[in-house]
């Protein structure tokens, strides 16, 4: 049994996919098991129904998936531009500002720009990544080139961009009922059959869109040497430096990327009826769930899919459990859960320690063992 145990540790040792994967699911546990103490005390006889609404819930219709879907794609592409700013070692805190103005960027053309035909839609999706992109230049070229710490930087651009933004709609594409006007029918995104399959109104492709941009990712992150030299510089730039890697650009081009992804979030969320861009002076939380999504993923970005579908499918039962508690409550808990899972970081970092302690240990004891024997 010690020699099972001993070869598992090892082989966990090796895998470092496999302490990823075993921290998060330590860290969505714990965050589970802390809502359902607080459910306890609340409500002690609801508890056990409230945890079942919240973790199974979703299953019970097809339209309750349908909801975790759609409403999982922003927070995909939000959680994806924040991990690929951390894997090249910056922090990108602006995505909700980024996701502003690419959503404006869409709407304006998804408004506007109605000559342009079959080529409508994806003109204003690119619309949304130029928007996003350019906000994520600015915190890039100050972090190159001034040495600007980029989560101060992004975070003065979140609320430049809030306000910036109603301006701009109220000066271009505004409605009367305080939001930017509905794009046009060519510009909103298709449902291409799943509306159908999941008996979800405004059920569209924002989804595989964000699926197909994770793939991206990961390749370019993985497979070329421009994501090499992204993490190159990510890991240490002096060290980059000396192998002759421009540092000031990769930064640079890092955040125009992560910006253009988050802004393409814009884009899904709001080129549809279903969603209406309202003139608000309170943040998207779609950019700052995005942190938590990336936090848990360890910033890989297949990993960013399982936990913005993760996060998407507790929001759908706490939605569901309020039958049991008060909205308020179900908030608390799920807010609660998905920032306990934000401890992933941590929780890796444990597990590693505590792999690499017993290995050592156990080593020790069978060479012991055996200098007796």
């Amino acid at each position: 049994m010690n020699k099972l145990w001993t070869r598992t540790l090892e082989a966990v040792a090796k895998k470092p996919n496999a302490i990823n994967i075993m921290s998060s699911l330590l860290a969505i546990v714990g965050g589970l098991l802390f809502g359902f103490i607080l459910m306890l005390i609340i409500n002690p006889n609801l508890a056990f129904y409230g945890l079942y609404r919240i973790t199974v819930g979703p299953l019970s219709s097809m339209r309750d998936i349908g909801w975790v879907l759609r409403n999982a794609a922003p927070i995909l592409l939000t959680g994806l531009s924040v991990a690929f700013a951390f894997r090249t070692g910056l922090f990108n805190i602006g995505a909700t500002g980024q996701l502003t103005v690419g959503a404006f960027f869409a709407l304006y053309v998804g408004v506007n720009w109605t000559w342009l035909g079959p080529a409508h839609l994806w003109v204003a999706l690119l619309a949304a990544m130029l928007g996003g992109a350019l906000w994520g230049a600015i915190p890039g070229l100050l972090k190159a080139f001034r040495n600007v710490h980029e989560v101060v930087a992004s975070i003065m651009l979140n609320y430049i961009a809030l306000h910036m933004i109603n301006l701009m709609v109220r000066m271009t594409i505004y409605h009367p009922d305080e939001r930017a006007l509905y794009p046009a029918s060519s510009a909103r995104l298709p449902s291409w059959g799943l509306e159908s399959v999941f008996s979800f109104p405004g059920m569209n492709i924002g989804i595989l869109i964000a699926l197909l941009m994770a793939f991206i990712i990961h390749l370019v992150l993985n497979k070329t040497v421009f994501g090499y030299e992204l993490k190159s510089v990510g890991l240490s730039r002096p060290a980059a430096r000396y192998a002759g890697i421009n540092e000031k650009s990769r930064v640079v081009y890092s955040m125009i990327i992560a910006g253009s992804i988050a802004g393409l979030a814009g884009g899904v969320m709001f080129l549809t009826t279903g969603i209406p861009f309202r003139l608000s002076n309170v943040l998207l939380m779609q950019g700052f769930t995005g942190i938590a999504v990336a936090l848990l993923a360890l910033s890989a970005p297949l990993g960013v899919i399982f936990a913005a579908l993760f996060f998407s499918w507790i929001t759908r039962g706490g939605n569901l459990a309020d039958r049991a508690y008060d909205p308020e409550l179900i908030e608390i808990i799920v807010a609660v859960i998905i920032y306990f899972s934000a401890l992933s970081l941590f929780m890796k970092q444990v597990l590693a320690d505590f792999v690499k302690r017993r290995t050592k240990e156990d080593v020790q004891l069978h060479e012991s063992q055996g200098d007796v024997s």
